[in-house]
Formats: C-alpha cells, sequence, structure tokens
C-alpha cells in the first residue's frame, strides 16, 4: 500500500525510469547474445586449422555444412516418404479414390496414432499418400492382383505389400452373411489361420498375423461386379485382427459402404456397437481388444 507521505507524481516518474531501465536491459540482452560467439566457436571446431589465417578464413566464410546447419539449431529435413508422395502426385494424373472429406476421417485418426502400425486391404493410387502419413511407422498392403504388385513396386519399391488369394465370390455374399450370423465359430475370437468359420482368410502372411495393428483400412478386393471376390472376408478379417489385438483399440475403416456387401457385413461383423462417424463412402469402427478383457461379446 502506497504511504500517505509519497507524492504520486513522484511514483509515476520512478515507476516509468524503471520502465525504461527494464526495455533497455531487455534490447542490451538480445544484442549481445551469447549465440554468436557460439556458432564461431561450432565452425572452428568443425574445421580446426594450425594456422591463424586458417582461422581468419574459416571465421569469415563458414562452411556450408555450418550455414545449412548450425550446431546450435535443429535441422528439420522432409521425410523420404513424403518426398516421395509430393513428386509422385504432382507429376501424376491420377489421384486417390477417396474424397478430401473420407481421406480426413483417416487422417485424423493417423495424426494422433502415427507413427505406428497401419495394415490396407488393397494396393492403389492412394498407397504412397498412407505411407507418407503414417511417417516413421509400418504401412503394409495386401492386394489380390499379382500382376499389379509388380507394376507398383517397380514404380515405387519402397511400398511394403502382400499377395492375398481370395477364394469368394460377390454371388457367395447372401450365403456368407447368413454361416457368419448362424454359425457359433464365427462368433469366437481366434486367430484367422486356426478359425472354423468359412468367412475367415486363412492364407494371410505370417508377419501380417504377428502384429498389433493400430489402424486397419478395408478399401479390396475387388468388389462391384458378380465375379469379383467381394470383401466379405476382408471385412470379418479386419474385425477378428481387430479384437485379437493384446491390448488397446483398432481403428477400422471401411471404403464403399454405398454397397450392399461393405454395408451390411461392416455393420454385423465390426458391429454398429463400436461404429465412430461414418462420411461419405468411408464408415469408421473403433474396436477394443478382446484378449485384454476376456469375456466380452462379439457386438456389444
Amino acid at each position: 500500500m502506497r504511504s500517505k507521505s509519497q507524492s504520486p507524481i513522484n511514483l509515476k516518474l520512478i515507476l516509468i525510469v524503471f520502465f525504461l531501465v527494464f526495455l533497455l536491459f531487455l534490447v542490451l540482452r538480445s544484442t549481445f547474445s551469447p549465440s554468436s560467439p557460439q556458432k564461431t566457436q561450432s565452425s572452428s571446431l568443425i574445421h580446426p586449422s594450425n594456422s591463424s589465417e586458417d582461422q581468419e578464413t574459416t571465421e569469415d566464410k563458414p562452411s556450408s555444412s555450418s550455414i545449412a546447419c548450425p550446431l546450435t539449431q535443429t535441422c528439420n529435413k522432409i521425410s523420404p516418404s513424403l518426398a516421395n508422395a509430393l513428386v509422385h502426385y504432382a507429376t501424376s494424373n491420377v489421384t486417390p479414390q477417396q474424397t478430401s472429406k473420407e481421406i480426413s476421417v483417416s487422417l485424423r485418426v493417423l495424426e494422433k496414432k502415427s507413427p505406428c502400425n497401419f495394415l490396407v486391404f488393397g494396393l492403389g493410387h492412394d498407397s504412397l499418400m498412407w505411407t507418407a502419413l503414417n511417417q516413421n511407422g509400418r504401412t503394409v498392403f495386401l492386394e489380390e492382383d499379382k500382376s499389379w504388385i509388380e507394376q507398383i513396386q517397380s514404380q515405387l519399391p519402397n511400398l511394403e505389400s502382400h499377395h492375398v488369394i481370395y477364394d469368394t465370390r460377390i454371388t457367395q455374399a447372401d450365403e456368407l452373411m447368413e454361416i457368419g450370423m448362424s454359425n457359433e465359430d464365427c462368433k469366437k475370437v481366434t486367430d484367422p489361420r486356426f478359425s472354423k468359420c468359412q468367412l475367415a482368410l486363412k492364407g494371410l502372411p505370417k508377419e501380417v498375423l504377428e502384429i498389433d495393428w493400430d489402424l486397419i483400412m478395408v478399401d479390396a478386393p475387388t468388389g462391384w461386379h458378380d465375379g469379383a471376390p467381394g470383401r466379405m472376408s476382408a471385412i470379418y478379417t479386419a474385425g477378428l485382427i481387430a479384437r485379437n489385438k493384446e491390448n488397446g483399440e483398432t481403428d477400422v475403416f471401411v471404403h464403399d459402404v454405398d454397397r450392399v456387401v461393405e454395408d451390411q457385413f461392416s455393420k454385423a461383423f465390426l458391429c454398429e456397437g463400436y461404429l465412430v462417424e461414418q462420411e461419405g463412402r468411408i464408415r469408421h469402427f473403433n474396436i477394443p481388444s478382446h484378449k485384454a478383457r476376456l469375456g466380452r461379446t462379439f457386438c456389444p
């Protein structure tokens, strides 16, 4: 509290002087920052010299490495996966089949979980994008067409992909739905290789089944004509893989849910109780581990 004998004018004057001194202190501190001598010292450490003339030359003309990345700063460099994606999509007339709003659904999850384990059913024009968005994570693609894998690998050899054989046809969808809903073996959470359910994919690579996946995208196999294998088994197996995770939850995305198979099978075997959102033709489910808490029902 201010004393009664103190003059208001003197107090204001004192405060103004104090402020000016403080401001002067900040200016002097920024002007005589210790960063300059540190940089000079770093430069001389990188390029040692025996003569004083060489030292003066080094100080006057720092090396390109010290200019590009001083030891006192953190250098940020674009990742190879992102660089490849930028060049690929900038020079290609082909774009991902998902819309920007549909991609944003998966992107929001990747922003939280990346780097993570990301399994994608399908090798397509968006594969390089998913790899880039999951920077420093592991992104694996499962593809039905062996010749397509060879074609993509010749262009993008860094993508990890595996050939998968499907033994179903779209015309079997109704029959497989009835089996999946009535057969108790299809409600058991087990390794797909040992499942007795006709919907389970038995031929997935060993390395795929021994990884805990954080995200799974079902955007294959082909499912738009009667002779196509359809995504019945892919959707069911994605649900099994998610439930078999040791701990935590798996985000599962199904594309093309405007089609009957994708719509019905995702609701039945990924479960409407696990449905998080739908944007356009993509549906997002969040499936908890059934190993971490035994006794969970197949669907909540």
